[in-house]
Order: structure tokens, then sequence, then C-alpha cells
């Protein structure tokens, strides 16, 4: 396998559900800080600067575990892991494509530019929150939802306290479907003395991320009736919550390759929730 094809693995460009988890909450907030007409523009370099970001997070991401991965049999054969890549060129891989995400929002505003210097230190940092913090998918939470605050401010250079707000609730539904995907490594990361919120929450997981699920469609809820937003949008969180539902049925025997599929299904209803968005600014 040539270099060029061990980097595609690296930054998990074959596996996009992560890119997607990052891109429906900028686009939720795009579209509510432009009452439903973003900038092309805007939009383009926020869909690109999420993808070169999370690609970046990968690269990072697995560097910061190479010495944990070869013993977790889903990542024992990643590029890294495995020996076919070296650990500086991961490095150099993460600081281009952060380099050239940097270089997208150059025609952004000051605050933007900020906002994404604050965005790349809680990315780089969040793999290594995992050897210390209980529940580290909140940590992550804020790395997939930060976005939300960029957007609002490359449209209206400032941050408004629903922006916030959807990142609170953001950090909700990363710690759910984040707590699903590591009830898949449970055992391996027991034995390695990792942190995850599967560990954490026990015999309570699934009612752990069953209540996360409430309190994100909770939070989005209010956040979209407090900016005008009314039964599309409803529409589009009512699907969420059944999706939710479903999520469970998926969950509740511990089953891995269900809780899996769990995990990769919130793409769907990511979607969902920005159908609804889209949706009541296109005909509310």
């Amino acid at each position: 396998m040539n270099k060029l094809a061990l980097y595609f693995r690296l930054i998990r460009a074959d596996k996009p559900i992560g890119i997607l988890l990052l891109l429906w909450p900028t686009l939720w907030a795009l579209w509510m800080a432009s009452n439903g007409h973003p900038d092309p523009a805007i939009l383009v370099i926020f869909v690109l600067g999420t993808a070169l970001m999370r690609s970046a997070g990968c690269a990072i991401n697995d560097y910061a575990d190479r010495d944990f991965d070869r013993y977790v049999k889903r990542t024992a054969e990643r590029p890294l892991t495995s020996g076919r890549i070296k650990g500086w060129e991961a490095i150099m891989v993460a600081v281009a494509l952060a380099l050239v995400s940097f270089l997208l929002i150059l025609p952004l505003n000051t605050l933007t530019k900020e906002l994404s210097v604050v965005a790349v230190i809680v990315a780089g940092s969040y793999p290594y929150f995992k050897r210390f913090f209980a529940i580290p998918q909140a940590y992550l939470g804020i790395a997939f939802g930060f976005g939300i605050p960029m957007a609002f401010a490359a449209v209206q250079n400032q941050v408004p306290a629903v922006a916030w707000w959807l990142l609170v609730a953001n950090v909700f539904w990363s710690v759910a479907y984040d707590t699903a995907y590591a009830m898949v490594d449970r055992d391996d990361d027991i034995k390695l003395g990792m942190r995850t919120s599967a560990i954490t929450f026990g015999h309570f997981d699934v009612a752990a991320i069953m209540l996360c699920y409430a309190a994100a469609l909770g939070i989005d809820l209010v956040c979209g009736w407090m900016l005008g937003l009314r039964w599309w949008f409803l529409g589009g969180v009512i699907v969420a919550a059944g999706m939710a539902i479903y999520h469970y049925t998926l969950i509740k025997d511990r089953d891995r390759m269900k809780c899996f599929a769990a995990f990769r299904h919130n793409n769907w209803l990511g979607a969902a929730l920005f159908a609804g968005v889209a949706l009541d600014y296109a005909f509310g």
C-alpha cells in the first residue's frame, strides 16, 4: 500500500462519519445565524474547514494513542499503530491540514480567527483527556461543536448566548453517541486503564445515553424556539427523538456491533435536525 493510501486511512477519509457528526452542528449554526440564508462563500469555507480539521484530529488522535491502539482489536491495524507510517508523518499530516484550514478562514473576521485558535487547542488536546478525565466524550463534544460559535462569529461578528447553548446541546449529543461508540471497546479500555464515559457510567450507561439525548434535543428545541423556528423545526426534533428511541433498541443489550450501528446512525439524527432547521427557514 502506497503512502498516500496510508495517509488516506490515517485521516479516516474512508470513514466519513466523523466529518458528518461535526458538519451537522456547523450547518445548524450557519442557517440559524443567517436566518436561513448563509453566504455561499462562508458555507464552502466551513464545509471544507470541518472536513480538514476532522482529518487533522484523526491524525493527532492516532499519534497520541499509538502505544495503546495496538492492544485494541478494532484499531490494531491502523497505519500508525501497525508501523506502516511513522509518528512524525502523522504530525506532518495534521499540521498541513490545520494550516490549510486556517488559510481558508483568512477572509473571515478577526473573531472567527480567534475562535479557530481555541478550536485547534481543544481538538489537539482531546486525545490526552482520555488519560485522566472521567467523561472525555464531553470534551469531545466541545471539539465537535466548536463550529457553532465560529459560525455565528463569521456571520454576525458576535457569539450570542443561544450559540453557547447550542454548543451545550452538542456536548450532550456527543456524550450520547460517543458513549455508544465507547461501549464497543469497553473491555479493551478497562485493560488499558483508559477513561471513557462507558466505563464511568457503568451499569447506567444506557440510561445515561438516553438522558443525554433528551437533554440535547430539549436544549435544541428551546434554542430553535427562541430564534423563531416553529413547526418544520419541531418536526425535525420529533424525527430525531424517534431515532434516539430506535438507538435505545440497539444499545439496550450492549451488543458491540449494535452499539456501533447506533453510533453510526447518529448521522441521520443530525441530518433530521438540520432538515427541520432548513425547511423551517424555507417554508416557515
